[in-house]
């Protein structure tokens, strides 16, 4: 009786199997005739419709009219009010592209892969409390609540920290918990009164004066209320506000002559650690870097056009300010010429996101280069798909996102010390196969143009021009 039981389930388990093979392959074979139908009837209609009436309309449009404008214009419809871009202008502009390195072969010979390369800086080397950094990469700004929430600026200061770099406070108030673990830390005093806080001006390592910045220039922030309720509205005393406001520019400088006494206040409250100024580089950018030399700053973070943000108005992003390499360029001539080359620190940022970009700025002159949105995606890795396909990534790293909760810190942390290495072993890497054993080594003769134009803006030699070695003994 088992037996027969067992006979009669396995062959209606086979039959079943069967059957389901079957409709299996008839599916198959419909949906293939029924994919290949609906296809002829579409491109039938492409080919024969009138542009009226034709979907291909939108092709010719949108070539017409980039997809990016389109968008944005609908947004500007159904806002009526200035709109915000995250992560800065997708415009093409002249980069380091058009430089290449000139590799050691035998009239200069290339260093060993054991030997040790020293990668590190000094920002406001003449200060009383210079600081030293291992590698010449940092964080830029990125605002607590005026941009992101607790967890990223958490992760940050223990990425940067493990690598022995720096994270900056930007625009929004210093986190107890951010400057616990944190190894050094920028304070960035801006226009907002919240960073007037002198107990926190006395933690920093280093304070940044902020004027401007390459996605908003000069230009003031406005923060609807509900965007930055919380912890982050009660640090900076703005609970009662309906717009939280961060001014375009300092009440206390007035005159050019005012920024010198600002310096002079800052390098008192800290005890003398170094104090520069941000700023965006403009046409003036000589006039504007002559007011911080007779201010006697110890450094100064130099915006280029391609700086990200968290929300910026395309007007701003697309066409205000220098784009980097040419703000740098202009920016290491004029300190050279004024002789103060060596007393400034000259920090470069905006568009950064190769090592290769990074180590051929600061062949160019810089002396260290900050970064923001390459590390913002660096540290969110794999968590993205957190948000994504249903929503943008951001929402796991704003401040006022819906999915913040869900970013792991300590994997984000993690992710960015291993960025953050993997950059500076590269640029270890390039160093050797120039035969140099030092960041302080690499220069302008380790370049070459590419193209007349890059050579023009850069002051590099063009490929075509023999660069003699000197000869090795």
């Amino acid at each position: 009786m088992i037996g027969n039981w067992l006979l009669w389930l396995s062959s209606a388990f086979v039959g079943a199997l069967l059957a389901l093979v079957v409709i299996g392959l008839l599916g198959m074979a419909s949906f293939r005739k029924l994919v290949q139908w609906l296809l002829a009837r579409f491109m039938k209609r492409l080919m024969s419709d009138f542009y009226a009436v034709n979907i291909w309309e939108m092709v010719t449009a949108l070539t017409r009219t980039d997809p990016i404008t389109t968008i944005e214009n609908s947004l500007r419809a159904q806002s009526g009010a200035v709109i915000e871009r995250p992560f800065g202008s997708p415009r093409k502009t002249l980069h380091f592209d058009g430089l290449v390195f000139s590799p050691a072969q035998l009239a200069t010979f290339p260093r060993d892969e054991e030997e040790e390369v020293d990668i590190s800086i000094t920002i406001g080397p003449k200060a009383k409390k210079p600081l030293t950094l291992d590698i010449p990469i940092m964080a830029g700004g990125m605002g607590f609540g005026v941009a992101v929430s607790e967890k990223v600026k958490i992760a940050i200061a223990q990425g940067t920290a493990a690598v022995g770099t720096c994270t900056n406070t930007g625009e929004g108030p210093l986190l107890p918990e951010e400057r616990e673990n944190a190894k050094y830390v920028i304070v960035q005093y801006s226009s907002g009164h919240w960073s007037r806080d002198l107990e926190v001006l006395k933690q920093a390592d280093a304070v940044e004066i902020h004027i401007g910045q390459g996605a908003t220039v000069g230009t003031a922030s406005m923060i609807p209320k509900e965007f930055i309720e919380g912890r982050a509205s009660q640090m900076m005393g703005v609970e009662d506000e309906e717009v939280v406001i961060i001014p375009a520019r300092h009440a206390e400088i007035e005159r050019q002559q005012d920024l010198a006494l600002l310096v002079d206040k800052l390098r008192r409250i800290t005890g003398g650690v170094p104090i520069g100024v941000k700023i965006c580089a403009s046409a003036q950018l000589e006039a504007d870097l002559e007011v911080a030399v007779k201010a006697k700053v110890d450094f100064i973070s130099l915006d280029g056009s391609q700086a990200g943000t968290k929300g910026g108005a395309p007007i701003l992003e697309d066409d205000f300010g220098l784009p980097t390499v040419f703000a740098l360029s202009r920016a290491v001539h004029y300190l050279k010429k004024r002789g103060v080359k060596e007393r400034i620190t000259l920090l470069s940022g905006g568009g950064y996101s190769q090592p290769g970009q990074c180590l051929k700025a600061l062949a160019l002159g810089a002396d260290g280069i900050y970064m923001g949105t390459a590390l913002l995606w660096a540290m969110t890795h794999e968590q993205v798909t957190k948000s994504i396909p249903w929503e943008p990534p951001t929402q796991i790293t704003y401040y006022s996102g819906s999915q913040k909760e869900q970013f792991d810190e300590k994997e984000a942390a993690k992710h960015l010390e291993r960025f953050l290495v993997s950059y500076s072993e590269e640029m270890k890497l390039a160093i050797r196969a120039l035969g140099k054993t030092s960041l302080e080594e690499v220069g302008p003769k380790d370049l070459v143009a590419l193209d007349e134009w890059t050579s023009k803006v850069t002051q590099v030699p063009l490929v075509i021009k023999p660069n003699r070695a000197p000869e090795q003994p």
